[in-house]
């Protein structure tokens, strides 16, 4: 029970593990579309990325979205040791988020569905963990590469907070905030969920509808 509170708090850059210089291993192309897994992407390609629970199911739900959808991957980020591995994340000391990188083309899907997909995926109330997987690993966080991503990301937060309140769920853990460093998760975390499909997947969402896109009036999303 102890090590079990402290895996869902935070760690501090001076508390956490120190993790190593070069890169883990990993796969150097997608699974299911055989793509490079790595940039460079083709041009034109922007990048998300997204925590919402266990990415091996986190992942499929952005991979299914389809046509625009060039590439994505699992990794950590959001802590403070560089390179670190699943054993290190699991244990709490590194401060990372399970993550999804989403590379896609603009052109044909846009930011603002991919965060419909992410609001829909998961509870984003339930801070340090997701379901029944608890730690800072598990909380849910949109990493935003620009500023018009964070504007968008921010709007959304508040548009989906209301329907949430409406239908009495607490308020939103979800932090926002400018994309950190990527990790790259070892290679049997790639596309884990179509090497094996009747594998683990922890998420479960509100079963309520994120009004990104629909028409609603914009409001000036809070900081």
């Amino acid at each position: 029970m102890f090590m079990s509170r402290k895996k869902a708090v935070m760690p501090t850059a001076k508390t956490a593990l120190k993790g190593r210089p070069t890169a883990i291993p990993t796969a150097k192309t997608h699974f299911i579309n055989g793509a490079n897994l790595a940039a460079p992407y083709p041009d034109g390609t922007e990048l998300a990325m997204f925590g919402l629970g266990c990415f091996w199911g986190a992942e499929r739900k952005f991979w299914e979205v389809g046509a625009g959808i060039q590439v994505t991957a699992v990794g950590y980020a959001g802590g403070f040791t560089p390179n670190a591995t699943y054993d290190e994340v699991c244990s709490g000391q590194t401060g990372h988020n399970e993550v999804v990188l989403v590379a896609f083309d603009p052109k044909r899907i846009s930011y603002e569905k991919l965060l419909k997909t992410f609001w829909e995926s998961h509870n984003p109330t339930q801070g340090m963990r997701q379901g029944n997987d608890a730690g800072t690993q598990y909380r849910s966080g949109i990493y935003t590469f620009t500023p018009a991503q964070k504007a968008a990301a921010l709007a959304s937060r508040d548009a989906f907070a209301k329907v949430l309140a409406a239908n009495g769920f607490d308020a939103i853990t979800t932090e926002i905030v400018d994309a950190p460093p990527f990790y790259f998760a070892e290679d049997y975390h790639q596309q884990y969920l179509a090497k094996v499909p009747n594998g683990y997947c922890g998420l479960g969402g509100t079963g309520l509808s994120c009004p990104v896109g629909t028409g609603v009036p914009a409001t000036a999303p809070s900081a």
